[in-house]
């Protein structure tokens, strides 16, 4: 009886720091600021970045991505798309999973569309699903290392990097990618 009880006061926080976090959404000019400031980190990392963004038919970065929970976990984040260095579109990420997660971290994430159909196919769908829309591969060394030819090549590429706090969970498969109406 306690378990269910902590799992419903559990679930309803979650939900309210959610609905909290989309509630006060960044403005756009903010958000702008924060994946500039996100791009230059990621470009720090490792210098070879610049070059695959440049190949790269589009980008969707992520500054600040804010993950939570108690046995209930959530996370939430704002961002935007940018074809040849532009911001064309600016979106939301979020995620909810039920399991053992104890915690509160951030992370930054850039998404590389390698291909003009991987790109088209994001921008027409209606609420993306990663990894269950299109094959994504996740940079499995992380952000500051150099990548395998066959992770290069996928039409997807996700690079998590800036991780902080206490949940080492930085996996990307079961996010929902929203277009922000504004």
């Amino acid at each position: 009886m306690k378990t269910t009880n902590l799992f419903a006061v559990t679930s309803c926080a979650m939900i309210a720091v959610l609905a909290s976090s989309a509630a006060v959404a960044a403005s756009k000019a903010k958000i702008d600021l924060r994946v500039e400031r996100a791009l230059h980190h990621f470009n720090r990392i490792n210098p070879a970045h610049e070059s695959l963004e440049a190949n790269a038919a589009g980008e969707l970065v992520f500054p600040r991505i804010t993950k939570g929970g108690i046995g209930v976990a959530g996370e939430y984040g704002e961002g935007a798309l940018r074809v040849h260095g532009q911001t064309v579109g600016y979106y939301s990420v979020s995620a909810a999973s039920v399991g053992l997660t104890v915690g509160l971290a951030k992370h930054s994430e850039v998404i590389l569309f390698n291909t003009q159909e991987a790109l088209d196919k994001f921008t027409n769908s209606k609420g993306w699903a990663v990894g269950a829309d299109v094959g994504i591969a996740v940079a499995s060394k992380g952000a500051g290392a150099d990548y395998d030819t066959v992770t290069m090549k996928k039409p997807v590429v996700a690079f998590v990097f800036g991780e902080k706090g206490l949940i080492a969970d930085a996996s990307v498969d079961g996010t929902k990618v929203n277009k922000i109406e504004r």
